[in-house]
């Protein structure tokens, strides 16, 4: 019969073979990464002189409170969308795609500048912009 109690071993972790396995790895990682340069192209670039910058061709519609549509600062004569159609590409003369700047006072009923948006589109005029107003004292009315 045995009287001794029996000796629970405690659980032992080694790193040391955990280190060695993670820098063997190491290394081999090193020894088989290509570190190659890639090919760079050298461009040398000719340079202008020039002081002017080419500024966007800017077709101006404003709208007044009533709906009264003015193209380049002249007054149409009625508010249909063939008259603004023609105002409109006769005053782009032939640019492809000038910079629509709609000018429109804050009264002015929402289907008028919608109108001008359509008619633009129709032309194939795609930049479309709003003007505004800063406020005086920098607050909004």
């Amino acid at each position: 019969m045995q009287f001794r109690p029996k000796r629970i071993e405690e659980p032992e972790i080694n790193l040391i073979p955990l280190i060695d396995v993670l820098l063997m790895a190491l290394i081999f990682l090193l020894l088989t990464t290509s570190f190659s340069r890639e090919a760079q192209l050298r461009l040398d670039l000719p340079s202008a002189h020039s002081q002017s910058k080419m500024q966007p061709a800017t077709l101006r519609v404003a709208i007044d409170a009533q709906g009264q549509y003015f193209v380049g600062g002249k007054a149409l004569l009625n508010t249909t969308e063939s008259v603004l159609r023609q105002a409109m590409a006769e005053a782009a003369a032939g640019q492809k795609h000038p910079v629509v700047i709609i000018e429109a006072d804050r009264r002015t009923p929402e289907g008028a500048v919608v109108r001008v948006m359509d008619v633009a589109r129709q032309l194939g005029f795609v930049h479309l912009t709003f003007a505004t107003q800063k406020a005086a004292g920098g607050s909004p009315p």
